[in-house]
């Protein structure tokens, strides 16, 4: 019988704090404080201010750890949509867990904006989601799309964290009706695919 590795003591008591600043700094960003210091955030965790500066180096570490976890629960929240529904079925599928999960990442969005261009590491994530949401778009919709870039380029702008921002926060719209907006967008462009003499989805 093989034996199972022992755990180190040390080793697991410093994964449990460096847990408890990421989840500390997170629900911070989700609570509308979207510039959280480090002084907020050790004393959420319940940690000394050395403890959380001997797991990460500086606030961008510590946003870089973050963006990681947001886009874990991202993976672990999403569902695939069945192939053999309908198009519309699939839109209506789609559009409603693309608002779910735009929700979802919102605060940790709204945060990386502010440090995303000074950020590396923000920025590879958000290239990480945006490879998430081509990887859906196909496999949802590849009758549709096939090999048009153009199209998925399109699909994929109207997908994103941006423009349901732009919806949510600049035009003050509630989900139900940002999520009525990305059903017309997706419908009207997939639909004048079918529409041009292009792919059948039905």
């Amino acid at each position: 019988m093989t034996t199972p590795p022992r755990v180190d003591g040390r080793t697991a008591r410093s994964e449990r704090t460096r847990n408890a600043i990421i989840d500390a700094h997170l629900q911070l960003i989700s609570e509308g404080d979207l510039r959280p210091t480090a002084d907020r955030v050790a004393k959420l965790a319940g940690v000394s201010l050395r403890a959380l500066w001997s797991h990460f180096a500086d606030m961008e570490a510590l946003m870089t750890a973050s963006g990681q976890r947001v886009l874990e629960q991202r993976d672990a929240s999403y569902r695939p949509i069945p192939a053999d529904l309908p198009l519309a079925g699939r839109i209506e599928e789609f559009c409603r867990q693309r608002a779910r999960l735009l929700e979802e990442i919102g605060p940790a969005a709204r945060a990386s904006s502010l440090k995303e261009p000074f950020s590396v590491g923000l920025m590879h994530y958000r290239r990480l989601h945006v490879a998430r949401v081509r990887d859906e778009l196909t496999t949802t919709f590849a009758p549709e799309i096939g090999d048009d870039e153009n199209l998925l380029d399109a699909l994929t702008a109207a997908s994103l964290w941006p423009t349901w921002s732009t919806w949510r926060d600049a035009m003050d719209l509630p989900v139900e009706a940002a999520q009525a907006a990305l059903t017309r967008v997706v419908t009207a462009l997939l639909q004048e695919e079918r529409g041009a003499g292009g792919r059948s989805g039905a």
